[in-house]
């Protein structure tokens, strides 16, 4: 089968881990179909000095110039967008409430003397849900998501799932963005930012739109010249 030379790649959310409750659910799937599944840590262990570039570079070196699908929840979302939008070889995309606008959506929840404050101390802490606890985030995070676009102008095809009562990324940047971009297609559901209480109808959904990357190869003859 063809996805016996295919790879996906899944990037997890902020303060998130390879560990997440989405990733080892859609792995398990994805292998028994025959993909090879590589889930990193973002962070690469040092969480503090996270910033996107470094996430972008990490990327880089997986994906190898090479025909991956990506899958991506929230951050890891939009950095599978970003990434999408530099490499042509990327075949499809799936994303998870991706966290479009990324460098709004902080500024926007964050007041000018927290976000001063946070410069002056030169990190804050925030929780992280891979370690089940406070850890440090440096403000080269914020200083470096400005660098990048709001809506990463991709054209691969991509399913897009987000949930209508998303309280931390807005359902309505999915919908801009697949008002912008007819490769993607929206589903939304009735479900909050995890989407964890609907992972077996998303499967549904993903198993349709990897179809025609499970198809096995088929050998055609050239023609005489």
């Amino acid at each position: 089968m063809l996805t016996e030379h295919l790879r996906i790649l899944y990037f997890h959310g902020f303060a998130s881990s390879p560990a997440s409750r989405k990733a080892t659910f859609l792995a398990e799937r994805l292998r028994a179909l025959g993909f090879h599944v590589e889930i990193p840590d973002l962070a690469e262990g040092n969480f503090e000095a996270l910033t996107m570039s470094g996430q972008l570079r990490l990327i880089e070196r997986l994906g190898r110039s090479e025909p991956v699908i990506l899958i991506g929840s929230s951050l890891g979302g939009y950095l599978a967008s970003l990434y999408a939008a530099r490499h042509p070889e990327v075949r499809r995309l799936i994303l998870l409430a991706p966290a479009f606008q990324l460098y709004e959506l902080w500024t926007a929840t964050l007041t000018e003397e927290q976000l001063a404050t946070w410069k002056a101390a030169g990190s804050v802490p925030v929780f992280h849900y891979g370690e089940g606890r406070k850890l440090p985030i440096g403000y080269q995070f914020i200083e470096d998501a400005k660098r990048f676009e709001p809506y990463p102008d991709f054209a691969q095809p991509a399913l897009i799932f987000h949930g209508d009562h998303d309280s931390a990324v807005p359902v309505e940047y999915s919908v801009e963005f697949t008002r912008l971009h007819p490769n993607a297609r929206l589903v939304r559901l009735s479900s909050g930012h995890e989407l964890t209480d609907v992972l077996e109808p998303m499967w549904q959904e993903m198993k349709k739109f990897l179809l025609p990357e499970t198809q096995p190869l088929r050998y055609q003859r050239p023609e005489n010249r």
